[in-house]
């Protein structure tokens, strides 16, 4: 996932994303926490996931933010 991808979408998408990547952080968690250890890079993977989809509605609400002012 690009954060260039990510600025096309709007921000109900984005919310809907970062659920989705929530869900699959705690599932990966919970899959280790049972003994199944899924691949040790997905952890990471969806880390930075959450971190470029939060980073990218950040700057929709300060580019909103300026644009109201």
């Amino acid at each position: 996932m690009k954060a260039k991808e990510l600025r096309q979408k709007s921000p109900a998408e984005l919310q809907k994303t970062l659920l989705e990547l929530r869900r699959e952080q705690f599932n990966l968690r919970m899959a280790n926490a049972t003994g199944q250890p899924p691949k040790p890079d997905q952890f990471a993977k969806v880390r930075r996931n959450i971190a470029r989809v939060k980073t990218v509605m950040a700057e929709m609400r300060r580019a909103a933010q300026q644009t109201g002012k």
